[in-house]
């Protein structure tokens, strides 16, 4: 294989989302390479780009290798991925009305910049026009570029020792310059534009290009913390504290990266869980109605006062059962944070309503403080009449005698 010129450039002197240890090893193997040895990847494993769909109609996409904007001819012999790959299996799987959901299986450290925001804008895109839920899986890596996708989806789970994380962007200089004299080398430039051969690898990296490269790097992370924090609910700080650290299992799920443990088919089985949750009721077209919704059975509300296609209905149907699992989601996040526990696709496979889980998450709080602190400062043997005794105190005191 000869188009070195084209990896190196792939490599050197631009912003990466890739993590420190594949950074490693790439620079390893090609940088003898890149001085006229020979390169091959007998080594490497293919990515497989084939999509399974489970019985459950559940879409199976590979998001495995490295991540580039264009694979080429390159991407069969060296294990790279293009985000345009990525993009088309998923938005085939929602087209496909045989297909009710889709799962990410993502096993990548990353990869370029170039392409990476783009294809994300392009998965939730699809995700709101079609309505299908979108979940994903780091089994076992999703790290720098690869976590960029896996955190757009709706749920995230990691394996027990799946990473996460490595949110940050870095950009190699390689300065031959030395190599270059000692090879009785001299580079010359004529060049029009003061910018135009910064960076280039024969020359030490001038203070201007370094700002330069900098502020692009510095601008890049912005966007990539932005992303995260927007998807998982953080804030920027909270992204940005990470240092670009990579999180294992339930490491992962602490730092807010990830909703839960588990494997490819517990994610699966979760998610065809949610799947044959719903009771839905078609609209008859004959008679429109109103259907009435149960917070017990989590029956779904159907308003059918306008007759519209089935396949409409479901996909409303569809969509409203996605926001309801995010806003669960949010309400379990806010939880965690307080010391309560819950699991959303439990609550979800119950039919227990977001508001519902609020208030058992109140109560709760309310009965640990109050019941602690409250009935502690009361006076011993103060007993207040019922009439005037204040409802707070009344709630501790009945909660403290429960126990």
């Amino acid at each position: 294989m000869t188009d070195l010129p084209h990896l190196a450039a792939r490599l050197y002197g631009t912003p990466l989302l890739v993590a420190r240890s594949k950074l490693d090893v790439i620079l390893a193997a090609l940088g003898p390479r890149l001085v006229g040895q020979s390169i091959s990847f007998d080594g490497d494993t293919a990515p497989s780009d084939d999509v399974a769909v489970t019985p459950d109609g559940i879409a199976i996409v590979p998001v495995v290798g490295t991540l580039v904007a264009r694979s080429g001819y390159l991407g069969a012999a060296s294990g790279l991925t293009a985000y345009s790959d990525i993009a088309e299996s998923i938005e085939a799987a929602a087209t496909d009305t045989e297909i009710r959901a889709i799962l990410l299986d993502v096993d990548s450290s990353g990869g370029e910049v170039g392409g990476l925001f783009d294809l994300v804008d392009h998965i939730q895109a699809i995700r709101s026009q079609c309505g299908k839920p979108i979940w994903a899986v780091a089994d076992e890596a999703a790290l720098s570029a690869a976590y960029a996708i896996a955190c757009t989806a709706d749920r995230l789970y990691v394996t027990q020792t799946g990473e996460v994380g490595s949110i940050g962007v870095v950009a190699v200089h390689r300065d031959e310059s030395g190599a270059d004299a000692q090879a009785g080398l001299a580079w010359t430039f004529v060049h029009a534009g003061a910018s135009k051969v910064d960076g280039n690898p024969h020359q030490p990296l001038s203070g201007s290009a370094r700002a330069a490269l900098q502020a692009d790097v510095d601008a890049l992370y912005g966007k990539f913390t932005t992303l995260v924090a927007e998807r998982r609910r953080l804030s920027p700080d909270a992204v940005r504290v990470t240092e670009a650290a990579v999180y294992r299992g339930d490491q992962a799920v602490a730092a807010g990266l990830a909703d839960k443990v588990g494997t490819l088919r517990v994610a699966l089985a979760d998610l065809g869980a949610t799947l044959a949750r719903p009771s839905i009721r078609s609209p008859v077209l004959s008679k429109p109605k109103e259907t009435t919704m149960s917070e017990n059975t989590g029956d779904i509300p159907v308003l059918a006062a306008v007759p519209q296609p089935p396949a409409q209905a479901n996909a409303d149907i569809e969509q409203r059962l996605r926001a309801e699992y995010s806003e669960i989601s949010a309400v379990a996040a806010q939880a965690a944070r307080l010391g309560v526990t819950i699991d959303p696709a439990e609550a979800m496979a119950k039919g227990i309503r977001p508001e519902a889980l609020r208030r058992t998450v109140l109560e709760q709080l309310a009965e640990r403080s109050e019941a602690t602190d409250v009935v502690a400062a009361a006076p011993a043997g103060a007993v207040p009449k019922t009439e005037t005794e204040s409802p707070i105190v009344r709630r501790a005191r009945e909660a403290a005698a429960r126990k």
